[in-house]
């Protein structure tokens, strides 16, 4: 195992045993016992959604991209669901790394391939960066906290970086320069792929407008399982707080500590519903029920996965 995928499990362990502690194993249990089960099912149909929408905007994003002869649509899905369920196992971007590797499995040029991926999770990100923002000025007393602030202004200038990539001649020129400089062919091949892929999408702004729109679609929906799952625990909390700290939670998640965020997200849960007059024990309970759902809603890849083992390492095969 690699140093920095020690660490992040190190990490993960740690901080989910510190939240625990924090918020009482006993009252842990007794939280989720008593939850209402229509409330999780509710989640689950909104988990199925949002997975759906997922899959529809990779879809469209990539679409613009391929060149006859294509694979069949099933092919993609298949890639998107497998690389979502592997995603849950591996460190960091480990999900996007297997999606653009079945990829190009499916004959996708690499770059094509790299630029389908970082678009979808640009995206995203993007989508949860605006939905943080407008929940911080839903619950002002987070912009007293100079981590929540600083955090959201890192992640902002690491978007606007990025989008330069898309729209921007010049970034992509000292993203090249910069390569050259370090004199490792390898490096060098892989950013000027990843450039030239990446901005076919400048020609595509209303595309990437409407991609951005069902993103927000999916954040809303992430928000509002949420808040099915803590009517399911029978929290007094109004849907306000879930649009002000959720999409916070969010991007905490995405921080490369932990292992998919297990620990970051417990922590998180419990210090931002607190304000909300949640306890410790709930918001652990709720921020593992969230967590959970995720896993769940990757469970058709899994499926995908174990039902074809001879495709596990090629998924056009099965097609």
């Amino acid at each position: 195992m690699r140093a920095p995928s020690a660490l992040r499990i190190a990490a993960a362990l740690a901080l989910l045993a510190a939240a625990l502690w924090w918020a009482g194993p006993a009252r842990v249990v007794a939280a989720a016992r008593g939850a209402d089960w229509r409330w999780i099912a509710a989640s689950l149909l909104l988990v199925a959604i949002d997975r759906a929408l997922m899959a529809y905007r990779w879809l469209a994003l990539l679409k613009p991209l391929l060149r006859p002869p294509l694979p069949s649509a099933g092919s993609f899905l298949r890639v998107f669901f497998i690389s979502s369920y592997l995603g849950t196992f591996l460190p960091g971007i480990g999900g996007d790394a297997v999606r653009t590797y079945a990829l190009n499995r499916l004959d996708v040029p690499v770059a094509d391939a790299f630029a389908s991926v970082f678009a979808d999770r640009l995206l995203g990100i993007v989508s949860t960066l605006l939905m943080a923002i407008a929940g911080v000025f839903l619950a002002r007393e987070l912009l007293q906290d100079a981590a929540i602030v600083t955090g959201l202004v890192i992640m902002a200038g690491i978007c606007v970086t990025a989008s330069a990539l898309v729209f921007s001649e010049t970034a992509g020129t000292i993203g090249l320069t910069v390569a050259r400089w370090l004199r490792w062919r390898r490096i060098e091949r892989l950013v000027e792929g990843a450039v030239t892929g990446v901005r076919q999408y400048a020609q595509h702004h209303r595309l990437l407008g409407f991609i951005l729109v069902i993103s927000l679609i999916v954040q809303v929906l992430r928000v509002l399982q949420a808040l099915c799952l803590g009517r399911a625990l029978g929290l007094d909390v109004p849907a306000s707080a879930y649009f002000a700290f959720v999409p916070v939670i969010l991007l905490v998640i995405l921080l490369p500590i932990s292992i998919n965020g297990i620990g970051t997200g417990q922590v998180a849960f419990v210090a931002l519903f607190a304000r909300a007059g949640v306890s410790a024990a709930e918001a652990f309970t709720l921020s593992v029920l969230y967590l959970a759902l995720g896993a769940v809603g990757n469970l058709p890849g899994g499926a995908l996965y174990a039902l074809n083992p001879e495709t596990r390492g090629d998924p056009q095969s099965s097609g």
